[in-house]
């Protein structure tokens, strides 16, 4: 497994794409949250990361499928995925491996931006970060990343064409974080099966866990969607 996590590293950086993602990510990151007026943290009058938390998710929909979409669409593609088969490894090891590397890939990207809370910090006058919610709110966000992983890994495992692969994979990320929420908004539910539809969603978790209070009930969502979807890619791949 770790022979293929490795090799997803190199895959996604054995290009200039790879690190332009990466570059864009942190870039565009920065320009929201201290140079646009509207989003900027230096506007706030108080040491918050909110905007951050907010902001990010929209942006790693966008992100992580251009990280999965090679997984196996690639492979696929250029007829190494018939190289794999040939190794002693099973499904699971392929699809967790895949899975561990991607996810690297986007730890990577993240980290950078826990300078924006020592910065808020030295910058803050008094009080400074509520570190609770600034725990919560990063343990959010990394689940968040590794269930946007998982489905890109998924949608990409359907597909040898990448950008179906990175198309079919926003939308389902953007389902997933969004369309709950949208639907549980609709009169049909307005008599109480709101609340319900709108706890399927991740954003109902994620929101939840960046109040700084981390519920294992969260915990365990982000955990069965993950784990659904990479079961899904494990049975994809060995009809193969």
């Amino acid at each position: 497994m770790w022979m293929i996590c490795t090799k997803e590293w190199r895959q996604f950086f054995s290009s200039p794409a790879g690190y332009i993602a990466l570059v864009v990510f942190l870039l565009l990151n920065g320009l929201l949250l201290f140079v646009f007026p509207d989003t900027s943290l230096l506007d706030f009058g108080y040491a918050s990361l909110n905007n951050f938390f907010s902001l990010a998710p929209w942006i790693l929909l966008f992100l992580i499928p251009t990280i999965t979409m090679r997984s196996l669409a690639d492979e696929y593609k250029s007829g190494t995925f018939e190289i794999l088969k040939t190794m002693p490894l099973t499904p699971a090891q392929i699809v967790w491996g895949k899975f561990f590397g991607a996810l690297l890939i986007v730890f990577l990207a993240l980290a950078p931006t826990i300078i924006y809370a020592f910065s808020l910090q030295a910058l803050s006058a008094a009080g400074g970060l509520d570190a609770g919610s600034t725990i919560g709110s990063y343990a959010g966000l990394l689940m968040l990343g590794a269930v946007f992983t998982s489905a890109g890994i998924c949608t990409s495992s359907f597909t040898n064409n990448t950008v179906v692969a990175f198309i079919s994979g926003a939308f389902l990320c953007f389902f997933l974080f969004a369309g709950f929420e949208a639907a549980s908004k609709l009169p049909i539910f307005a008599s109480g099966m709101d609340y319900y539809i709108e706890m399927l969603g991740i954003k109902f978790h994620y929101n939840s866990i960046s109040k700084g209070v981390i519920d294992v009930r969260d915990m365990l969502y982000f955990a069965g969607i993950i784990f659904l979807f990479l079961l899904i890619t494990q049975k994809k791949i060995a009809e193969k």
